[in-house]
Protein backbone atom coordinates (compact mmCIF):
# COMPACT_ATOMS: atom_id res chain seq x y z
CA UNK A 1 0.00 0.00 0.00
CA UNK A 2 1.39 3.36 -1.05
CA UNK A 3 2.26 5.80 1.70
CA UNK A 4 0.79 9.29 1.88
CA UNK A 5 4.08 10.78 0.71
CA UNK A 6 4.14 8.37 -2.23
CA UNK A 7 0.63 9.48 -3.20
CA UNK A 8 1.66 13.14 -2.99
CA UNK A 9 4.67 12.47 -5.19
CA UNK A 10 2.45 10.64 -7.70
CA UNK A 11 0.04 13.59 -7.81
CA UNK A 12 2.95 15.90 -8.54
CA UNK A 13 4.07 13.72 -11.40
CA UNK A 14 0.54 13.86 -12.80
CA UNK A 15 0.70 17.66 -12.63
CA UNK A 16 4.04 17.54 -14.38
CA UNK A 17 2.49 15.48 -17.18
CA UNK A 18 -0.35 18.01 -17.55
CA UNK A 19 2.12 20.89 -17.70
CA UNK A 20 4.14 19.15 -20.41
CA UNK A 21 0.95 18.29 -22.30
CA UNK A 22 -0.04 22.00 -22.31
CA UNK A 23 3.16 22.78 -24.18
CA UNK A 24 5.04 24.32 -21.22
CA UNK A 25 8.63 23.29 -20.55
CA UNK A 26 8.74 22.70 -16.77
CA UNK A 27 12.54 22.95 -16.71
CA UNK A 28 13.55 25.88 -18.97
CA UNK A 29 17.18 26.73 -19.66
CA UNK A 30 17.23 30.19 -18.07
CA UNK A 31 15.15 33.06 -16.75
CA UNK A 32 15.82 36.79 -16.70
CA UNK A 33 15.57 37.94 -13.08
CA UNK A 34 15.85 41.71 -12.77
CA UNK A 35 16.01 41.77 -8.95
CA UNK A 36 16.58 39.47 -6.01
CA UNK A 37 13.82 39.44 -3.42
CA UNK A 38 15.88 41.74 -1.20
CA UNK A 39 16.58 44.13 -4.06
CA UNK A 40 12.88 44.19 -4.90
CA UNK A 41 12.00 45.02 -1.29
CA UNK A 42 14.60 47.79 -1.25
CA UNK A 43 13.27 49.13 -4.56
CA UNK A 44 9.75 49.36 -3.13
CA UNK A 45 11.05 51.42 -0.21
CA UNK A 46 12.88 53.73 -2.62
CA UNK A 47 9.66 54.14 -4.64
CA UNK A 48 7.70 54.98 -1.50
CA UNK A 49 10.35 57.56 -0.57
CA UNK A 50 10.07 59.14 -4.01
CA UNK A 51 13.61 58.14 -4.98
CA UNK A 52 12.67 56.09 -8.03
CA UNK A 53 9.86 55.77 -10.56
CA UNK A 54 7.34 52.95 -10.96
CA UNK A 55 8.83 50.01 -12.83
CA UNK A 56 8.11 46.38 -13.54
CA UNK A 57 10.41 43.87 -11.89
CA UNK A 58 10.95 40.14 -12.24
CA UNK A 59 11.86 37.93 -9.29
CA UNK A 60 12.39 34.20 -8.93
CA UNK A 61 12.47 31.71 -6.09
CA UNK A 62 11.02 28.64 -4.41
CA UNK A 63 7.38 28.65 -3.32
CA UNK A 64 7.27 28.36 0.47
CA UNK A 65 3.65 29.19 1.23
CA UNK A 66 0.29 29.48 -0.57
CA UNK A 67 -2.65 31.37 0.96
CA UNK A 68 -5.74 31.23 -1.32
CA UNK A 69 -8.41 33.88 -0.63
CA UNK A 70 -11.15 33.42 -3.19
CA UNK A 71 -10.16 34.98 -6.48
CA UNK A 72 -6.86 36.15 -5.00
CA UNK A 73 -3.98 33.99 -3.80
CA UNK A 74 -0.87 35.08 -1.96
CA UNK A 75 2.30 33.02 -2.40
CA UNK A 76 5.63 33.46 -0.66
CA UNK A 77 8.77 32.75 -2.63
CA UNK A 78 12.30 32.71 -1.28
CA UNK A 79 15.71 33.06 -2.85
CA UNK A 80 19.14 33.26 -1.22
CA UNK A 81 18.56 36.88 -0.13
CA UNK A 82 15.18 36.53 1.54
CA UNK A 83 11.51 36.19 0.64
CA UNK A 84 8.77 38.26 -0.95
CA UNK A 85 5.03 37.88 -1.18
CA UNK A 86 3.35 37.43 -4.57
CA UNK A 87 -0.25 38.44 -5.27
CA UNK A 88 -2.14 36.48 -7.93
CA UNK A 89 -5.44 37.92 -9.16
CA UNK A 90 -6.75 34.80 -10.88
CA UNK A 91 -9.18 36.71 -13.09
CA UNK A 92 -6.32 38.79 -14.49
CA UNK A 93 -4.06 35.83 -15.35
CA UNK A 94 -3.81 34.61 -18.91
CA UNK A 95 -5.40 31.25 -19.65
CA UNK A 96 -1.97 29.63 -19.84
CA UNK A 97 -0.83 31.22 -16.57
CA UNK A 98 -4.07 30.25 -14.83
CA UNK A 99 -3.73 26.63 -15.89
CA UNK A 100 -0.12 26.62 -14.75
CA UNK A 101 -1.00 28.28 -11.45
CA UNK A 102 -3.47 25.49 -10.61
CA UNK A 103 -0.69 22.92 -10.94
CA UNK A 104 1.81 24.72 -8.72
CA UNK A 105 2.93 23.16 -5.43
CA UNK A 106 4.91 24.22 -2.38
CA UNK A 107 8.55 23.70 -3.35
CA UNK A 108 8.19 24.61 -7.03
CA UNK A 109 10.61 27.22 -8.33
CA UNK A 110 8.96 29.99 -10.33
CA UNK A 111 9.73 33.29 -11.99
CA UNK A 112 7.23 36.15 -11.87
CA UNK A 113 7.06 39.69 -13.14
CA UNK A 114 4.84 42.62 -12.21
CA UNK A 115 4.70 45.77 -10.13
CA UNK A 116 5.49 46.22 -6.45
CA UNK A 117 3.08 47.46 -3.79
CA UNK A 118 2.61 47.19 -0.05
CA UNK A 119 -0.45 45.52 1.45
CA UNK A 120 -2.55 47.06 4.24
CA UNK A 121 -0.62 44.92 6.70
CA UNK A 122 2.64 46.44 5.42
CA UNK A 123 3.90 43.39 3.51
CA UNK A 124 6.08 44.10 0.42
CA UNK A 125 4.28 42.37 -2.44
CA UNK A 126 4.62 41.80 -6.18
CA UNK A 127 1.35 41.90 -8.16
CA UNK A 128 1.97 39.13 -10.67
CA UNK A 129 1.37 39.86 -14.34
CA UNK A 130 3.30 36.92 -15.77
CA UNK A 131 4.27 33.52 -14.39
CA UNK A 132 7.00 31.10 -15.50
CA UNK A 133 7.65 27.65 -14.06
CA UNK A 134 11.41 27.15 -13.65
CA UNK A 135 11.53 23.76 -11.90
CA UNK A 136 8.71 21.45 -10.85
CA UNK A 137 9.33 19.92 -7.41
CA UNK A 138 8.36 16.22 -7.51
CA UNK A 139 9.02 15.60 -3.81
CA UNK A 140 7.07 17.39 -1.08
CA UNK A 141 9.01 19.48 1.37
CA UNK A 142 9.00 18.26 4.98
CA UNK A 143 5.57 18.83 6.50
CA UNK A 144 6.94 21.31 9.00
CA UNK A 145 8.90 23.06 6.27
CA UNK A 146 9.43 26.02 8.60
CA UNK A 147 11.70 23.88 10.80
CA UNK A 148 13.05 20.48 9.77
CA UNK A 149 13.93 18.89 13.11
CA UNK A 150 15.05 15.34 12.24
CA UNK A 151 18.77 15.68 12.96
CA UNK A 152 19.83 12.66 10.90
CA UNK A 153 17.80 13.83 7.90
CA UNK A 154 19.17 17.36 8.27
CA UNK A 155 22.72 16.06 7.86
CA UNK A 156 22.01 13.43 5.18
CA UNK A 157 19.80 15.71 3.10
CA UNK A 158 21.44 19.03 3.79
CA UNK A 159 19.56 20.60 0.89
CA UNK A 160 16.30 20.04 2.83
CA UNK A 161 17.88 21.53 5.93
CA UNK A 162 18.89 24.63 3.97
CA UNK A 163 15.42 24.94 2.44
CA UNK A 164 13.65 24.49 5.76
CA UNK A 165 15.88 26.17 8.34
CA UNK A 166 16.90 29.80 8.16
CA UNK A 167 19.31 29.14 11.04
CA UNK A 168 21.23 26.60 8.96
CA UNK A 169 21.54 29.00 6.04
CA UNK A 170 22.85 31.68 8.41
CA UNK A 171 25.52 29.37 9.84
CA UNK A 172 26.98 28.73 6.40
CA UNK A 173 26.72 32.37 5.40
CA UNK A 174 28.78 33.18 8.52
CA UNK A 175 31.24 30.41 7.69
CA UNK A 176 31.86 31.85 4.23
CA UNK A 177 32.38 35.34 5.65
CA UNK A 178 34.76 34.01 8.32
CA UNK A 179 37.01 32.56 5.62
CA UNK A 180 36.83 35.79 3.62
CA UNK A 181 37.90 37.88 6.63
CA UNK A 182 40.74 35.47 7.45
CA UNK A 183 42.12 35.95 3.95
CA UNK A 184 41.77 39.72 4.20
CA UNK A 185 43.47 39.78 7.61
CA UNK A 186 46.46 37.72 6.48
CA UNK A 187 46.80 39.30 3.03
CA UNK A 188 46.92 42.77 4.58
CA UNK A 189 49.82 41.59 6.76
CA UNK A 190 51.91 40.36 3.87
CA UNK A 191 51.05 36.66 3.98
CA UNK A 192 51.02 34.78 0.68
CA UNK A 193 48.28 32.21 0.12
CA UNK A 194 49.60 28.97 -1.35
CA UNK A 195 48.44 25.45 -2.15
CA UNK A 196 50.28 22.28 -1.18
CA UNK A 197 49.63 18.61 -2.03
CA UNK A 198 46.69 16.72 -0.57
CA UNK A 199 48.14 13.42 -1.79
CA UNK A 200 51.44 12.84 -0.02
CA UNK A 201 53.92 9.94 -0.07
CA UNK A 202 54.42 10.25 3.71
CA UNK A 203 51.88 11.07 6.41
CA UNK A 204 53.71 13.71 8.43
CA UNK A 205 53.25 16.90 10.41
CA UNK A 206 50.98 15.46 13.10
CA UNK A 207 50.23 12.34 15.11
CA UNK A 208 47.18 10.88 13.38
CA UNK A 209 46.10 7.79 11.45
CA UNK A 210 45.94 8.62 7.73
CA UNK A 211 43.65 7.55 4.92
CA UNK A 212 45.50 5.69 2.17
CA UNK A 213 44.96 5.48 -1.55
CA UNK A 214 46.84 4.09 -4.55
CA UNK A 215 48.09 5.83 -7.67
CA UNK A 216 47.84 3.29 -10.48
CA UNK A 217 50.12 4.99 -12.99
CA UNK A 218 52.92 5.44 -10.46
CA UNK A 219 52.02 2.13 -8.76
CA UNK A 220 52.55 3.90 -5.47
CA UNK A 221 50.55 4.31 -2.24
CA UNK A 222 49.73 7.84 -1.14
CA UNK A 223 48.18 9.34 1.97
CA UNK A 224 45.56 12.04 2.27
CA UNK A 225 47.34 14.69 4.26
CA UNK A 226 46.93 14.81 8.02
CA UNK A 227 48.57 18.25 8.24
CA UNK A 228 49.83 21.05 5.99
CA UNK A 229 52.83 21.94 8.12
CA UNK A 230 55.86 20.32 6.51
CA UNK A 231 55.23 21.61 3.00
CA UNK A 232 54.61 25.15 4.23
CA UNK A 233 57.89 25.12 6.16
CA UNK A 234 59.65 24.01 2.97
CA UNK A 235 58.36 27.26 1.45
CA UNK A 236 59.81 29.22 4.38
CA UNK A 237 63.17 27.56 3.64
CA UNK A 238 62.67 28.56 0.00
CA UNK A 239 62.52 32.24 0.88
CA UNK A 240 58.89 33.18 1.46
CA UNK A 241 58.62 35.20 4.68
CA UNK A 242 54.92 34.66 5.37
CA UNK A 243 52.73 31.92 3.90
CA UNK A 244 49.34 30.41 4.67
CA UNK A 245 46.95 27.81 3.36
CA UNK A 246 43.27 27.16 3.96
CA UNK A 247 42.89 23.49 3.20
CA UNK A 248 41.16 20.23 3.88
CA UNK A 249 42.75 17.79 6.32
CA UNK A 250 41.92 14.08 6.56
CA UNK A 251 42.35 11.91 9.65
CA UNK A 252 41.20 8.31 9.82
CA UNK A 253 40.11 8.53 13.42
CA UNK A 254 37.03 8.88 15.62
CA UNK A 255 33.91 10.95 15.02
CA UNK A 256 32.45 13.13 17.77
CA UNK A 257 30.81 16.50 18.31
CA UNK A 258 34.29 18.04 17.88
CA UNK A 259 35.81 15.69 15.28
CA UNK A 260 35.02 14.89 11.65
CA UNK A 261 37.25 12.71 9.43
CA UNK A 262 37.76 15.63 7.04
CA UNK A 263 37.94 19.18 8.26
CA UNK A 264 39.28 22.58 7.30
CA UNK A 265 42.46 24.07 8.72
CA UNK A 266 44.22 27.37 8.42
CA UNK A 267 47.97 26.99 8.75
CA UNK A 268 50.27 29.99 8.52
CA UNK A 269 53.97 30.58 9.10
CA UNK A 270 55.77 33.83 9.86
CA UNK A 271 59.55 34.22 9.79
CA UNK A 272 61.53 35.97 12.51
CA UNK A 273 58.67 35.37 14.96
CA UNK A 274 57.99 33.10 17.92
CA UNK A 275 54.86 31.84 19.64
CA UNK A 276 54.37 35.14 21.46
CA UNK A 277 54.00 36.91 18.11
CA UNK A 278 51.61 34.22 16.95
CA UNK A 279 49.46 34.71 20.07
CA UNK A 280 49.00 38.34 19.10
CA UNK A 281 48.05 37.27 15.59
CA UNK A 282 45.42 34.80 16.85
CA UNK A 283 43.65 37.09 19.30
CA UNK A 284 43.72 39.96 16.83
CA UNK A 285 42.43 37.85 13.95
CA UNK A 286 39.62 36.14 15.86
CA UNK A 287 38.47 39.43 17.38
CA UNK A 288 38.46 41.10 13.96
CA UNK A 289 36.54 38.20 12.41
CA UNK A 290 33.88 38.46 15.10
CA UNK A 291 33.61 42.23 14.74
CA UNK A 292 33.36 42.19 10.95
CA UNK A 293 31.07 39.16 10.61
CA UNK A 294 28.88 39.47 13.70
CA UNK A 295 29.29 43.14 14.54
CA UNK A 296 30.56 42.42 18.07
CA UNK A 297 33.49 40.84 19.91
CA UNK A 298 31.10 39.22 22.37
CA UNK A 299 29.46 35.95 21.33
CA UNK A 300 26.95 33.68 23.05
CA UNK A 301 28.10 30.09 23.46
CA UNK A 302 25.81 27.84 25.48
CA UNK A 303 25.08 29.64 28.73
CA UNK A 304 28.18 31.82 28.49
CA UNK A 305 29.07 35.12 26.85
CA UNK A 306 32.59 34.98 25.46
CA UNK A 307 34.59 38.18 25.09
CA UNK A 308 36.96 37.73 22.15
CA UNK A 309 38.55 41.16 22.49
CA UNK A 310 42.33 41.07 23.17
CA UNK A 311 44.22 40.47 25.32
CA UNK A 312 43.29 36.85 26.02
CA UNK A 313 44.26 35.11 29.24
CA UNK A 314 47.68 33.38 29.28
CA UNK A 315 47.91 30.27 31.47
CA UNK A 316 50.80 27.82 31.81
CA UNK A 317 49.71 24.29 30.92
CA UNK A 318 51.41 22.78 33.96
CA UNK A 319 49.56 25.09 36.34
CA UNK A 320 46.24 24.49 34.56
CA UNK A 321 46.55 20.71 34.90
CA UNK A 322 47.52 21.05 38.57
CA UNK A 323 44.56 23.37 39.17
CA UNK A 324 41.92 21.16 37.58
CA UNK A 325 43.26 17.63 38.18
CA UNK A 326 45.75 17.91 41.04
CA UNK A 327 48.47 16.20 38.98
CA UNK A 328 51.83 17.88 38.38
CA UNK A 329 53.25 16.14 35.31
CA UNK A 330 56.73 17.41 36.15
CA UNK A 331 56.66 15.10 39.19
CA UNK A 332 56.01 12.11 36.90
CA UNK A 333 58.84 12.12 34.33
CA UNK A 334 58.06 8.67 32.88
CA UNK A 335 54.93 7.10 31.46
CA UNK A 336 54.63 4.47 34.22
CA UNK A 337 54.51 6.90 37.13
CA UNK A 338 52.11 9.24 35.32
CA UNK A 339 49.84 6.32 34.49
CA UNK A 340 49.73 5.32 38.18
CA UNK A 341 48.86 8.87 39.21
CA UNK A 342 46.01 8.97 36.69
CA UNK A 343 44.72 5.59 37.83
CA UNK A 344 44.58 7.09 41.30
CA UNK A 345 42.00 9.56 39.94
CA UNK A 346 39.91 6.64 38.60
CA UNK A 347 40.77 7.52 35.00
CA UNK A 348 40.75 4.60 32.57
CA UNK A 349 44.23 4.70 31.08
CA UNK A 350 45.13 3.05 27.78
CA UNK A 351 48.33 1.09 28.52
CA UNK A 352 49.54 1.75 24.96
CA UNK A 353 49.58 5.53 25.33
CA UNK A 354 52.89 7.29 25.82
CA UNK A 355 53.47 10.08 28.34
CA UNK A 356 52.58 12.83 25.88
CA UNK A 357 49.24 11.27 25.06
CA UNK A 358 48.48 10.76 28.74
CA UNK A 359 49.08 14.46 29.36
CA UNK A 360 46.83 15.23 26.41
CA UNK A 361 44.13 13.12 28.07
CA UNK A 362 44.53 15.16 31.26
CA UNK A 363 44.01 18.31 29.21
CA UNK A 364 40.88 17.05 27.44
CA UNK A 365 39.38 15.54 30.61
CA UNK A 366 40.10 18.16 33.23
CA UNK A 367 41.33 21.39 31.69
CA UNK A 368 39.52 21.89 28.40
CA UNK A 369 35.94 21.79 29.79
CA UNK A 370 36.85 24.47 32.34
CA UNK A 371 38.31 27.03 29.96
CA UNK A 372 35.38 29.17 28.89
CA UNK A 373 36.81 32.63 28.19
CA UNK A 374 39.44 32.78 25.42
CA UNK A 375 42.71 31.47 26.86
CA UNK A 376 46.17 30.48 25.66
CA UNK A 377 47.58 27.38 27.36
CA UNK A 378 51.36 27.76 27.25
CA UNK A 379 54.49 25.61 27.33
CA UNK A 380 53.87 21.95 26.61
CA UNK A 381 56.05 18.93 27.39
CA UNK A 382 58.44 18.05 24.60
CA UNK A 383 56.80 14.57 24.56
CA UNK A 384 53.73 16.16 22.98
CA UNK A 385 55.41 18.47 20.48
CA UNK A 386 58.15 16.99 18.28
CA UNK A 387 58.08 19.96 15.88
CA UNK A 388 58.33 22.77 18.46
CA UNK A 389 61.40 24.55 19.79
CA UNK A 390 62.41 23.91 23.43
CA UNK A 391 62.20 26.72 25.95
CA UNK A 392 65.62 28.26 26.59
CA UNK A 393 65.39 27.71 30.35
CA UNK A 394 63.73 24.26 30.38
CA UNK A 395 64.43 21.70 27.67
CA UNK A 396 61.62 19.46 28.96
CA UNK A 397 59.11 22.04 27.72
CA UNK A 398 58.59 23.63 24.31
CA UNK A 399 57.30 26.99 23.17
CA UNK A 400 53.83 25.87 22.19
CA UNK A 401 50.36 27.13 22.91
CA UNK A 402 46.85 25.93 22.28
CA UNK A 403 43.98 28.43 22.21
CA UNK A 404 40.72 27.47 23.91
CA UNK A 405 37.34 29.14 24.25
CA UNK A 406 33.95 27.80 25.22
CA UNK A 407 35.60 24.56 26.35
CA UNK A 408 36.98 23.70 22.90
CA UNK A 409 40.39 23.98 21.28
CA UNK A 410 40.45 26.31 18.28
CA UNK A 411 44.17 26.85 17.58
CA UNK A 412 47.62 25.31 18.06
CA UNK A 413 50.96 27.05 17.52
CA UNK A 414 54.71 26.64 17.97
CA UNK A 415 57.98 28.43 17.89
CA UNK A 416 59.05 26.10 15.10
CA UNK A 417 62.02 23.80 15.60
CA UNK A 418 64.57 24.68 12.92
CA UNK A 419 67.58 22.66 14.11
CA UNK A 420 67.76 19.75 11.60
CA UNK A 421 69.85 17.55 13.91
CA UNK A 422 67.49 17.91 16.84
CA UNK A 423 64.51 17.50 14.56
CA UNK A 424 65.86 14.17 13.34
CA UNK A 425 66.35 13.02 16.93
CA UNK A 426 62.78 14.00 17.75
CA UNK A 427 61.45 12.10 14.75
CA UNK A 428 63.46 9.01 15.68
CA UNK A 429 62.18 9.14 19.25
CA UNK A 430 58.63 9.52 18.01
CA UNK A 431 59.10 6.61 15.62
CA UNK A 432 60.48 4.43 18.42
CA UNK A 433 57.53 5.25 20.67
CA UNK A 434 54.97 4.44 18.01
CA UNK A 435 56.64 1.12 17.35
CA UNK A 436 56.43 0.35 21.07
CA UNK A 437 52.71 1.09 20.92
CA UNK A 438 52.25 -1.41 18.11
CA UNK A 439 51.34 1.22 15.52
CA UNK A 440 52.32 1.17 11.86
CA UNK A 441 55.35 3.46 11.63
CA UNK A 442 55.96 5.53 8.53
CA UNK A 443 59.35 6.52 7.24
CA UNK A 444 60.88 9.78 8.39
CA UNK A 445 60.39 12.63 5.92
CA UNK A 446 64.00 12.85 4.74
CA UNK A 447 63.27 15.57 2.21
CA UNK A 448 61.90 17.82 4.96
CA UNK A 449 65.00 17.21 7.07
CA UNK A 450 67.16 17.95 4.04
CA UNK A 451 65.28 21.22 3.55
CA UNK A 452 66.00 22.19 7.17
CA UNK A 453 69.70 21.57 6.56
CA UNK A 454 69.66 24.41 4.05
CA UNK A 455 68.55 26.69 6.88
CA UNK A 456 65.12 27.82 8.05
CA UNK A 457 64.92 31.18 9.86
CA UNK A 458 63.24 31.46 13.26
CA UNK A 459 59.55 30.96 12.53
CA UNK A 460 56.24 31.06 14.34
CA UNK A 461 53.68 28.57 13.04
CA UNK A 462 49.93 28.41 13.58
CA UNK A 463 47.06 26.03 12.90
CA UNK A 464 43.42 27.11 13.36
CA UNK A 465 40.49 24.72 13.12
CA UNK A 466 38.03 26.59 10.91
CA UNK A 467 35.11 24.32 11.77
CA UNK A 468 35.58 24.80 15.51
CA UNK A 469 36.02 28.54 15.10
CA UNK A 470 32.70 28.69 13.23
CA UNK A 471 31.12 26.57 16.00
CA UNK A 472 32.27 29.17 18.49
CA UNK A 473 31.03 32.15 16.48
CA UNK A 474 27.62 30.61 15.74
CA UNK A 475 27.02 29.02 19.15
CA UNK A 476 26.94 25.44 17.85
CA UNK A 477 27.78 22.49 20.09
CA UNK A 478 28.37 19.97 17.27
CA UNK A 479 30.87 20.19 14.41
CA UNK A 480 28.28 18.61 12.10
CA UNK A 481 26.22 21.78 12.31
CA UNK A 482 28.98 23.81 10.62
CA UNK A 483 30.06 21.30 7.93
CA UNK A 484 27.76 21.25 4.93
CA UNK A 485 28.12 17.53 4.30
CA UNK A 486 29.51 15.76 7.40
CA UNK A 487 30.55 12.13 7.32
CA UNK A 488 27.79 9.78 8.48
CA UNK A 489 27.43 6.06 8.93
CA UNK A 490 25.96 4.52 5.79
CA UNK A 491 22.25 3.74 5.81
CA UNK A 492 21.08 0.66 3.94
CA UNK A 493 17.36 1.17 3.74
CA UNK A 494 16.03 2.97 0.69
CA UNK A 495 17.73 5.14 -1.86
CA UNK A 496 16.52 8.43 -0.42
CA UNK A 497 14.31 9.93 2.23
CA UNK A 498 11.41 12.32 1.93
Amino acid sequence: MASRLDRIAEQRREKLDRIRASGINPYPHKYHRSHTTQQATDLLKQKEDGLTQEEEVSVAGRIMANRPMGKISFLDIRDSTGKIQLCFHKEYLSEENLGLFKDLDIGDIIGTSGKLFRTKSGEPTLEVEDLTLLAKSLQPLPEKWHGLSDIDKRYRQRYLDLIANAEAREIFRVRSQVITVIRQFLNQRGFLEVETPVLQPLAGGALARPFTTHHHTLDQDFYLRIAIELHLKRLIVGGFDRVYELGRIFRNEGISTKHNPEFTMLECYQTYADYNDVMSTVEGMVSQISQQVLGTAKVEFGDDTLNLKPPWQRLELRQAIIKYSGIDFEEYPDVGSLREAMLGLNIEVDPQKDRGRLIDELISTFVEPNIIQPTFLLDYPVDMSPLAKAKPDNNRLVERFEAFAGGIEIANAFSELNDPIEQRQRFLQQQKQRQAEGEIVESIDEDFLLALEYGMPPTGGLGVGIDRLVMLLTGQQSIREVILFPQLREKNEGKHES
